[in-house]
């Protein structure tokens, strides 16, 4: 069967989409798929053995991943600087290629059943001077997963967020709640509140985690299969 693949974006930068990417890739593999993922930019990197720049949250999605696959496929642009992508790659030198980008998702489509993407920051983090992370999700033509880190405020950036995605014209298949903050008041008021407002289902929520555990994660979440079957 031909590959599918999800695009997890968040409503901004650390609210947990590579634990829910990850999370959605060890659960796909428990219900026997093969599972592919790409981290497409990062920045942050760090440099790691043979003077390799690697994105700790591509390290992440290589660990649970059954398909192989090359750095480049997974992670075809990271930078050192932990600054917007854009500012990144101008300082690099660096024009990110959405092209690049798809031929990579299409190859790993072939020898795959899905194939995880993970955003970089929000939703309409600029790339470079005219391109975003919204040109990217229209070229890959694959559905969102909204990822919200419950914390205060979050309920007017989930909103804005898919607000956006809507008038973007990109299919959202729903939304992750992850608790974020442990002094959160009224949590189950806002989840309430989130559900009431956001027209997608709820896929999922990742509970308060001491450490990241990521077997913990997949089993709180619940997949919309994309490939037409029921979800798992």
């Amino acid at each position: 069967m031909a590959g599918a693949g999800v695009f997890i974006t968040g409503t901004d930068t650390s609210v947990g989409k590579t634990v829910v990417s990850a999370g959605w890739i060890r659960r796909g593999i428990t219900h026997g798929l093969r599972v592919a993922a790409m981290k497409p930019v990062a920045t942050g990197g760090v440099l790691r053995e043979m003077h390799q720049l690697r994105s700790s949250d591509a390290e992440q999605l290589r660990a649970e991943i059954n398909v192989e696959e090359t750095w480049e496929e997974l992670n075809p642009y990271v930078f050192p600087p932990p600054v917007s992508p854009n500012i990144a790659a101008e300082r690099a030198g660096v024009t990110i290629e959405i092209n690049r980008i798809v031929d990579g998702a299409r190859a790993l489509e072939r020898r795959s059943d899905v194939v995880v993407v993970e955003g970089v920051g929000g939703w309409r983090v600029p790339l470079g001077a005219d391109t975003s992370t919204v040109n990217l999700v229209r070229a890959l033509g694959y559905p969102v997963v909204l990822v919200i880190g419950l914390r205060l405020g979050c309920i007017n950036h989930a909103l804005l967020t898919r607000e956006a995605i809507d008038a973007d014209g990109i299919p959202c298949l729903g939304w992750v709640a992850n608790r974020l903050d442990p002094a959160l008041e009224e949590t189950e008021a806002v989840l309430a509140t989130l559900v009431a407002r956001l027209a997608s289902p709820c896929l999922g929520v990742i509970p308060l985690l001491e450490a990241c555990d990521i077997g913990q994660v997949a089993r709180a979440l619940r997949l919309p299969d994309l490939r037409g079957s029921p979800g798992v």
